[in-house]
């Protein structure tokens, strides 16, 4: 009887419901998975001190990202018959690869160098065996199509960045997993609606492997990270994603994406990426260090620096990157460099307003103070 469900059941004709089983079984393996986690985590002690530079106080476990990988392998694996099998492999070979990465990175420390080479290869395996690539600029500056060579480094570089990029924001309480889980969001309405189930499936896995991280990300007792395992994992799947929806994009000319996928995958990934290119410029051409000397001057740093809880700031950036995406479909029909333009100007004033309202706010209420202050030495004379 089962076999002759199988044999008659297609996830194309059924694409809703299978991608509602696949979310269901990432939730609940993710949800089952993670006190595990926690349990040996606390009992063998494997947990982050704060430093200096951390925004929590007490020892935290930092394997969440244990639970995130085995949750989205699993789906992948019982999914995987059905859809396509050779991308799902090459996608959990190089989660594989990243998962041992970073694993021994939270439990020891691996180099900057080492990680880099890893992500290298994770992402080469993808690019070379499913020739999955951003082929051209979309007229970006005049230019449409690259050579293969070109388009190759350019999309590895693509990969390390998002991969990165998406890691320095894993600063504040839910802000990591909240910003994934909503560009993961994205991107599975994207491949719903062109039909690749194969990456609508990992996109639903991962959602539903955010969703039961989050629950004890933010939670005041049962706190657990997700680590450089969690970050490299999800980072991997958010490039993965790009790359996937830029290309297919750009090799089908029908699509009414064609020339602004690179528009709207900026506008995705629009908090991770401007965030990485700031900070680095404020430690190169202000500090005068390292761009990869650890610091306190994320912008996520600058809303708790004003006052801002870890929740406020989470819910700020993730709405205002939202606010970003929407902006994005609605400029669909203006000129690809005007769309970008545009992005640049909008994204960054409105990352910052929160910024400076709370300085007027402070203003405000210090000449507030000052003059009830006044009032009552008057008063008083």
């Amino acid at each position: 009887m089962i076999q002759t469900f199988f044999d008659n059941f297609s996830p194309q004709n059924n694409a809703l419901i299978w991608l509602i089983g696949a979310f269901a079984l990432a939730f609940v393996i993710a949800h089952q998975t993670f006190p595990s986690i926690l349990y040996v985590t606390m009992r063998k002690r494997l947990m982050d001190v704060p430093d200096s530079r951390s925004m929590h106080i007490d020892k935290t476990p930092t394997l969440g990202g244990i639970g995130i990988f085995f949750s989205i392998v699993v789906v992948m694996t019982t999914t995987g018959a059905m859809l396509n099998t050779k991308l799902l492999l090459l996608v959990m070979g190089g989660l594989t690869i990243l998962f041992f990465l970073g694993l021994k990175d939270d439990l020891t420390v691996l180099s900057a160098r080492n990680k880099f080479i890893g992500q290298l290869f994770a992402a080469v395996l993808l690019i070379v065996f499913t020739d999955t690539r951003i082929i051209g600029f979309s007229k970006i500056f005049g230019v449409e199509e690259l050579p293969y060579w070109i388009s190759i480094f350019f999309t590895l570089f693509v990969y390390i960045l998002i991969i990165n990029a998406y890691n320095l924001i894993d600063g504040v309480d839910g802000l990591a997993g909240s910003v994934g889980l909503v560009i993961s969001a994205v991107f599975l309405v994207l491949f719903y609606n062109s039909g690749n189930l194969s990456l609508a499936t990992i996109s639903v896995a991962l959602i539903g492997a955010l969703l039961a991280f989050l629950r004890l990300n933010m939670s005041a007792r049962r706190k657990i990270f997700m680590g450089d395992t969690g970050s490299m994992i999800v980072g991997f799947l958010l490039a993965f994603f790009t790359i996937s929806f830029i290309s297919q994009s750009q090799t089908n000319v029908d699509s009414e994406y064609f020339r602004a996928s690179p528009a709207l995958a900026l506008a995705m990934l629009f908090y991770p990426l401007m965030d990485t290119f700031r900070i680095f410029f404020i430690r190169i051409f202000v500090l005068k260090q390292s761009p990869f000397k650890a610091d306190k001057n994320h912008i996520h740093h600058r809303y708790i620096q004003m006052g801002y809880t870890h929740l406020q700031t989470t819910f700020i950036i993730v709405i205002t990157n939202l606010i970003v995406v929407l902006i994005a479909f609605n400029m669909l029909h203006l000129n690809l460099n005007m769309q970008i333009g545009l992005l640049l100007l909008y994204g960054t004033i409105l990352f910052f307003a929160p910024i400076i309202f709370k300085r007027k706010f402070h203003t405000f209420k210090k000449k507030r103070e000052l003059s009830l202050n006044g009032r009552r030495s008057s008063a008083v004379k």
